[in-house]
């Protein structure tokens, strides 16, 4: 049997303020999630769709939005940029049986780690004080962002 006095009422934004969600496994699964899907307009590379969702439109203005969108586009499109520096990584990792990435990351390793910290800053400084919470796309396959908006629940 369950001692309902010992059960407290809280939200998920008290969850995420409290240190669970994001680091703990991600956003609570039971709020209002919005998802915003990748652009294959200029064919394969990662990009994502810059329409501002209506969800958003009473808790986050369209700037703070857009320049969080462009840029992680600028990110990936950096990710994916061919340069002297790329091409000889490539050339030593074949070269060392690619035991090299044992001891160094790749170009595209780099700038992921630079999208993580960019994700988690745009949180602390316009999502969490909104009541959202970002997602950073590599933990969805980068097939989407999902932003979560923590004290709506799921419809």
């Amino acid at each position: 049997m369950i001692d309902r006095s010992s059960l407290s009422n809280h939200t998920p934004l008290e969850d995420m303020s409290a240190g669970r969600g994001q680091g703990g496994g991600g956003p609570p699964q039971n709020c209002l999630k919005v998802f915003i899907q990748r652009d294959y307009s200029d064919g394969t590379m990662v990009k994502f769709q810059t329409r501002f969702p209506t969800e958003l439109g009473d808790r986050l203005d369209r700037q703070s939005f857009e320049y969080t969108i462009n840029q992680l586009n600028n990110y990936f499109a950096e990710a994916e940029r061919a340069s002297c520096s790329t091409y000889c990584e490539g050339c030593l990792a074949c070269l060392t049986g690619y035991l090299i990435y044992i001891c160094t990351e790749t170009h595209y390793e780099k700038c992921l780690r630079k999208i993580a910290k960019f994700v988690s800053e745009q949180n602390d400084r316009v999502y969490r004080p909104r009541g959202l919470l970002l997602t950073d796309p590599t933990t969805r396959g980068l097939r989407l962002i999902e932003i979560s908006v923590l004290d709506r629940p799921a419809s």
